[in-house]
């Protein structure tokens, strides 16, 4: 299975990780309904939503294999 880092777009984070609106949603992103969704990387949300990169990635990646 893939693995998501800083680099995934949003899209495809929903399309590797099932409970990934639920993880976005607990950091207070909601990415997952923007239009930018297709274009925007983790990392470019995690800058605008002032996130930690790192423990968002930790939970993104937890349960995939």
């Amino acid at each position: 299975m893939a693995k998501i880092t800083e680099n995934t777009l949003i899209a495809e984070c929903l399309e590797i990780n099932p409970n990934a609106v639920e993880i976005l949603q607990a950091a207070g992103m909601h990415c997952f309904g923007c239009a930018m969704a297709h274009g925007e990387t983790i990392a470019e949300a995690v800058a605008v939503h002032g996130e930690d990169l790192k423990a968002l990635l930790d939970k993104l990646n937890e349960g995939i294999e």
